[in-house]
């Protein structure tokens, strides 16, 4: 795989691998990475939102922060669906993976701002220590503020 395509692995809290696929960098920074990677798996209808085979995600990790932010654009008409937010611990990155560590706890945003959290049962089910507790909870209140303050790459679309 060239030096533009990343593998992404995510780890479940047990320890086992959950899914691997390739991503195209965008841009990377010192404690970040954007990549381009496609929804492969058959449609997953939600509550919120439906994941379509083919759905184009642009995917945001950090190594400095306990969250990913993938933002969701339908595969038929391009629009905006919002974005699927992983509580996570901070991202490992080198030059040919990323490799990032799920937490259960997620947040979904609409294009119109509305911000729901998501799977607090699994999270509390998990054994986890007191501050990686706090950490995921914190993240989901930075998640929150950065969608109320419109940060990147929440340009919220009201209306």
């Amino acid at each position: 795989m060239s030096a533009s395509y990343l593998t992404v692995r995510k780890i479940l809290p047990d320890g086992n691998e959950a899914m691997r696929y390739q991503g195209r960098v965008l841009e990377r920074t010192a404690r970040s990475v954007t990549i381009e990677a496609f929804f492969a798996r058959p449609e997953v209808r939600l509550p919120y939102v439906t994941f379509r085979t083919g759905d184009r995600l642009i995917e945001h990790f950090y190594t400095d922060r306990w969250y990913n932010i993938f933002e969701l654009y339908d595969v038929s008409g391009g629009h905006l669906k919002g974005w699927y937010c992983n509580i996570a611990r901070p991202a490992v990155i080198d030059a040919t993976s990323i490799l990032w560590f799920d937490l259960a706890l997620d947040v979904w945003v609409s294009p119109a701002g509305d911000v729901i959290v998501l799977d607090e049962d699994e999270f509390v089910a998990l054994a986890l220590d007191a501050a990686t507790q706090q950490a995921a909870r914190a993240a989901v209140a930075e998640l929150r503020a950065r969608v109320e303050r419109g940060d990147a790459p929440f340009a919220i679309v009201i209306g």
